[in-house]
């Protein structure tokens, strides 16, 4: 245990992209439909934050994308995700030697993060604004453009990349009725929206995992029978194994054209 094969990083990027041009589609056809920008940078943080729940697996995209300080903030995280398995698991939840694909892989962390990213956005100001879309623009990076971004040389153009563009979005953002204030439209609440497509990244992250043949504990601290860490899933022969060919013949490009028409449909293009 522990050791649990995950979707890999492309496959989650992109179905949290399509997840999040899902929703725009959604807002169209109920008569709220998003600003352009709120589309397209609500498109890039879900895809980045789809990526964030393998904060706890030192071997994935997350743990390489920001250097030694990445690798040093996953190793804390396994540490404490381990902790608080042991501590909580019942009789019927298997032994393990580590934390991946728990804490971080629950609905109530995806929650906690959204919920403490948008507070960190209305309080923080500009400057914190801006700290959100740089991570979360590195993470789109290497999530969506995973071939061009790997290998540690280019990772100094990576952040640069990132940097210019959560730059350029704030400001674009920030023009009135860009979307600065969508959803949330009271004074100073401003940017609250940011934690809604880092919560769906996160469980879209979660659903994509339950498909493997492992399953995912989405639903920690619930119970299910014996287990608290009950790993969710569909039958097992609907799974498949992580990089195999469903994920990346079928699945891939799945999210793609899901995507696409959920971009079209938000812009009422179709």
């Amino acid at each position: 245990m522990g050791r649990e094969a995950a979707m890999m990083g492309p496959a989650h990027s992109l179905s949290g992209a399509a997840a999040w041009l899902g929703v725009g589609a959604a807002a169209a056809a109920a008569g709220h439909p998003m600003p352009w920008p709120v589309l397209l940078v609500g498109a890039l943080i879900c895809a980045g934050a789809a990526l964030a729940p393998d904060l706890d697996h030192k071997a994935a995209t997350i743990s390489r994308a920001f250097g030694p300080l990445s690798r040093w903030v996953c190793e804390i995280v396994d540490k404490l995700s381990y902790a608080v398995y042991k501590a909580t698991r019942k009789q019927g939840d298997a032994r393990r030697t580590g934390g991946h694909r728990t804490l971080t892989h629950t609905w109530l962390w995806a929650v906690l993060i959204g919920g403490g990213t948008s507070v960190a956005a209305i309080t923080g100001g500009r400057w914190a604004v801006l700290a959100i879309l740089f991570a979360h623009m590195v993470l789109a990076i290497e999530g969506l453009l995973w071939r061009a971004a790997r290998g540690s040389s280019s990772d100094v153009l990576v952040w640069l990349l990132a940097a210019t563009s959560a730059w350029i979005l704030a400001g674009i953002l920030d023009k009135p009725g860009n979307g600065s204030d969508w959803l949330f439209t009271a004074p100073g609440q401003q940017y609250l929206w940011l934690g809604l497509p880092i919560v769906l990244g996160a469980l879209v992250h979660d659903i994509g995992d339950a498909l493997t043949v492992s399953g995912c504990p989405i639903l920690w601290p619930i119970p299910v029978g014996r287990k608290r860490w009950y790993p969710v899933g569909p039958p097992k022969v609907m799974r498949f194994r992580a990089g195999s060919w469903v994920e990346l013949k079928v699945l891939m490009p799945v999210f793609m054209l899901l995507g696409g028409v959920g971009c079209a449909a938000a812009l009422n293009v179709i």
